[in-house]
């Protein structure tokens, strides 16, 4: 362990109440193909969303550079509704594919959608200090599991964010992370509704 002093940005973290879904513009995912890196992007053309909640029903383009493989994702209309992604756990929110970016840690699975979303969990987890600045409603971080907000359990996030950032460089076949494969675990079997007024 380094004895030099951590930086201030290091030492202290401010939680603003980024929500998880501002990170689902970029998902890395396991390619259905090839099993290679593949990424999962809103479908090109559409305007940028005025709220982060849009991201839920904004349509996606699965595309992997490997094998050529694509797929599109729409929402569901249910009546005059749609019903949006569910956000959390390890598979992607769209495509229900295993995420790309997960590695074993503590006894469990360490998980991120993209290099920002490692960014800002490497940030948190590392600040020796931490302050809340919004509800805790909606908040990733606020929602992080138990084990993770640990300092006991620090050092094995830190590692394991460290090898999710190294895994985001590659994409081939095999070097797909053991702990990526298909469990199913949605964090809610439902999703939210859209309606012409806003989410519900």
């Amino acid at each position: 362990m380094s004895s030099r002093p951590a930086r201030p940005e290091q030492a202290r973290h401010h939680d603003r109440g980024t929500w998880l879904v501002k990170f689902t513009s970029r998902v890395l995912v396991v390619c259905p193909r090839c099993g290679g890196r593949a990424l999962v992007v809103p479908r090109p053309g559409l305007a940028s969303p005025k709220y982060f909640s849009e991201l839920l029903f904004q349509p996606r383009r699965l595309s992997c550079s490997g094998c050529g493989a694509v797929a599109d994702w729409t929402a569901e209309q249910r009546g005059v509704g749609l019903v949006g992604a569910v956000v959390g756990g390890t598979e992607d929110p769209f495509f229900r594919r295993p995420l790309w970016l997960q590695t074993h840690c503590a006894g469990r699975i360490l998980w991120a959608y993209d290099e920002e979303h490692v960014d800002a969990l490497t940030a948190y987890v590392g600040a020796r200090l931490r302050e809340r600045h919004a509800s805790p409603t909606m908040s990733m971080f606020a929602r992080l599991p138990a084990w993770m907000k640990s300092a006991r359990h620090r050092d094995q996030v830190l590692a394991g964010l460290s090898a999710l950032r190294a895994l985001a460089r590659r994409s081939a076949p095999a070097d797909r992370s053991d702990a990526a494969h298909e469990r199913g675990d949605r964090a809610r079997h439902h999703g939210s509704i859209f309606f012409r007024g806003g989410a519900y």
